[in-house]
């Protein structure tokens, strides 16, 4: 037990990046951490951290002893899980990380059904909007909307999420309708400050020609779900996610403008650490949430309704109609970056 323990310590500093994280990660005092590491190297006759007081760095022979480590550790739990799951269940903890609105408004039916299926699988859940490292915060998965950069993570689409630009029925009528992208300049707009340029709003018409626009922006958030209630009470125009707007613009709240458009079309990924092995319950977690997401997501089609009701098409609204469009993608600071990415795992 004692070579055990050695062991899965190591592996959990080198992944933490520190001693501390380590400690709290596997819930034990720091000074043990630190002796168990001790007594590996001591048994092993090499040094496999270099120490200093301001930084922790693995040597050649650590590194590539935490390769075989990770990978003796990931093989005993994919043991373990592979009996559990000959049993027809699957166990353990799943740490993953979440966007704040979508996960707010669209996770938690997903993961409660999850639950009720494998009722010993527990969820550690950070939602959240910040930049986050998922090795050393040893999150299992997160799920991130925005475009991928080259990087050592490994991403599964999950959906496209839709942009919609709308505002209130009551702002309309004091203020007009704008009846192209340049018109927004006139218009008081309200935008999502967590992106790389959030004054230029950019989409492409029917002939696939580029509009970027520098509109007029009165209000700045960093959050959809703030912005589009302060345009559902008629402070202006707002540009966001259907998966936050869908539901006011079904309530007829909110009304889509600009529709013969492509506004930003930003796909969602499903993205985790290589040094993460994919153990049984996290591979069906992933299958379970691309299949729950697969085609068309629920919203959009929610939000067709409300197309039909007052005469526009929802393929109109997002361009899935018009072969010319292409998906524009504005820029944000959600960009996170991959190895490769999996069409199924």
């Amino acid at each position: 037990m004692d070579r055990f323990e050695d062991l899965q310590a190591f592996v959990t500093v080198v992944e933490a990046g520190s001693f501390t994280a380590a400690a709290e990660r596997l819930d034990i005092a720091k000074s043990a951490v630190s002796r168990r590491v001790s007594a590996l190297e001591e048994r092993l006759g090499v040094q496999l951290l270099r120490r200093t007081t301001r930084s922790l760095n693995v040597t050649d022979t650590g590194q590539s002893f935490y390769e075989h480590s990770a990978r003796i550790l990931a093989d005993l739990e994919e043991a373990e899980a592979a009996v559990a799951q000959e049993h027809g269940e699957l166990r353990g903890n799943l740490r993953v990380a979440l966007p704040l609105s979508f996960g707010i408004r669209h996770m938690c039916e997903p993961i409660a059904e999850f639950s009720r299926r494998h009722p010993r699988v527990t969820f550690d859940l950070d939602l959240n909007d910040r930049r986050i490292d998922l090795i050393s915060e040893g999150v299992d998965l997160a799920v991130r909307i925005g475009r991928l950069a080259d990087s050592a993570l490994i991403a599964r689409k999950l959906f496209d999420a839709r942009t919609v630009v709308c505002a209130s029925p009551a702002y309309l009528e004091q203020r007009g309708t704008p009846g192209a992208p340049e018109d927004l300049v006139d218009h008081d707009c309200l935008v999502y400050s967590n992106l790389a340029d959030p004054g230029r709003w950019v989409c492409t018409d029917s002939e696939g020609e580029r509009h970027s626009v520098e509109v007029n922006v009165t209000m700045t958030a960093s959050s959809g779900d703030f912005l589009c209630a302060a345009a559902a009470d008629g402070l202006g125009i707002a540009m966001q996610p259907t998966f936050i707007a869908g539901e006011l613009i079904s309530r007829g709240e909110l009304v889509p403008l600009l529709t013969n458009y492509q506004w930003p079309v930003t796909p969602a990924y499903a993205i985790y650490p290589p040094t993460r092995h994919l153990t049984y319950r996290l591979r069906e977690f992933i299958d379970f949430l691309a299949d729950r997401f697969d085609g068309l997501p629920y919203w959009d089609e929610e939000t067709f309704d409300y197309g039909n009701q007052h005469g526009i098409s929802i393929g109109k609204i997002f361009g899935l109609l018009k072969p010319k469009f292409n998906s524009i993608y504005s820029g944000s600071e959600e960009d996170f970056g991959v190895l490769r990415v999996d069409t199924a795992i």
